[in-house]
């Protein structure tokens, strides 16, 4: 019974399948006919034109994306506890030659348009200052908290007004659009959003994400973020199968699918959990309050999972469970409360 990391799920049985149907010989790089649909796919999901390139990693496109809305100069506007700050080793300013990432505090995880503008009117207009280029949020939170289209058209706005990219850091995006049950343009393009990387691994891929550029600069945003995974050694000789994972999720909604299975065995383990959780539970992520000696006690009876601090411990469903497969930890936690 293993809670760690959505990261370590099994291959979703259709993306397997998807890639033996893609094991035959075609044109390299990005040249195949799987590579070829996937604007064309990503389009009628958004209902938008949308520029779509398969890439190895999140944090590779966190970064190229950054990359391709900051110059060396600039600065990041993103919440303090974002991945992109803690987790991906200085990829960002790596692919962004220098670029600072301007970190931000939000309860849950959240940027607020109050701090984002708060913190543009501080930086004077002279060349000694580093002058905000981007923002970046990531949907659902590093606390599994989704953005509502409300709240990311506000920080929209925000980046219109002063003449910001915006960037949405969509690991779990999938799982954030089932819990909001909203299209997924209202989250993204018709919010403001410039370019999405849009996870795979997590809800049931195997290796590879997709980024998508919107707007009126999307042809162009996504011939330099090519240039940026050719460079970077990206650029997969056989991206058919990365392209074919991408197609099988997003043709016939299997990635929503996944991602309500996940968020429904959050729920069940979020109703054992009781009073513990640390934050409402949004996405396929628990946050709970749990001391060593009880966490000791879970784990000896088989649950693994992440200490997060003293006292807490993360919890993350995947799309390969349910209710009644989770039902064991649930109750177990319900032990503990009682």
């Amino acid at each position: 019974m293993h809670f760690f990391s959505d990261n370590a799920t099994p291959v979703c049985p259709d993306v397997m399948a998807a890639m033996a149907a893609a094991d035959r010989a075609d044109h390299g790089y990005d040249g195949d006919i799987w590579s070829a649909r996937l604007n064309g796919v990503f389009s009628d999901l958004f209902e938008t034109p949308v520029e779509a390139l398969w890439i190895a990693s999140g944090t590779a496109a966190n970064s190229i994306a950054l990359a391709c809305l900051c110059p060396p100069y600039g600065g990041v506007l993103c919440h303090e506890e974002a991945h992109i700050v803690v987790d991906e080793c200085g990829a960002p300013g790596f692919y962004t030659h220098g670029a600072s990432l301007m970190a931000l505090p939000g309860a849950g995880a959240k940027l607020s348009p109050d701090i984002v503008t708060e913190r543009l009117k501080a930086i004077r207009p002279d060349v000694h200052q580093v002058p905000a280029r981007a923002i970046s949020i990531t949907q659902a939170t590093e606390y599994g908290l989704a953005y509502t289209p409300d709240e990311v058209a506000a920080l929209g706005a925000v980046a219109r007004e002063y003449g910001l990219g915006f960037h949405m850091d969509g690991a779990r995006f999938a799982n954030a659009v089932a819990h909001l049950g909203c299209h997924p343009g209202d989250v993204t393009w018709r919010a403001g959003v410039d370019v999405l990387s849009f996870g795979c691994v997590k809800n049931g891929g195997m290796i590879g994400e997709a980024l998508l550029f919107f707007g009126d600069r999307a042809q162009a945003r996504a011939a330099e973020a090519a240039r940026w995974r050719k460079r970077g050694g990206h650029l997969f000789s056989k991206g058919r199968y990365l392209a074919a994972q991408l197609l099988a999720m997003v043709e016939g909604d299997l990635w929503l699918r996944n991602a309500e299975a996940a968020n429904a065995a959050a729920q069940a383990l979020a109703a054992g959990a009781a009073g513990r959780l640390m934050y409402p539970v949004e996405a396929n992520e628990l946050f709970i309050r749990l001391t060593a000696q009880e966490a000791a006690a879970l784990r000896a009876q088989g649950f693994d999972f992440y200490d997060w601090g003293e006292g807490a411990a993360r919890l993350v469903t995947n799309w390969s469970h349910d209710a009644a497969s989770v039902k064991p930890l649930a109750d177990a936690l319900g032990t503990l409360s009682a």
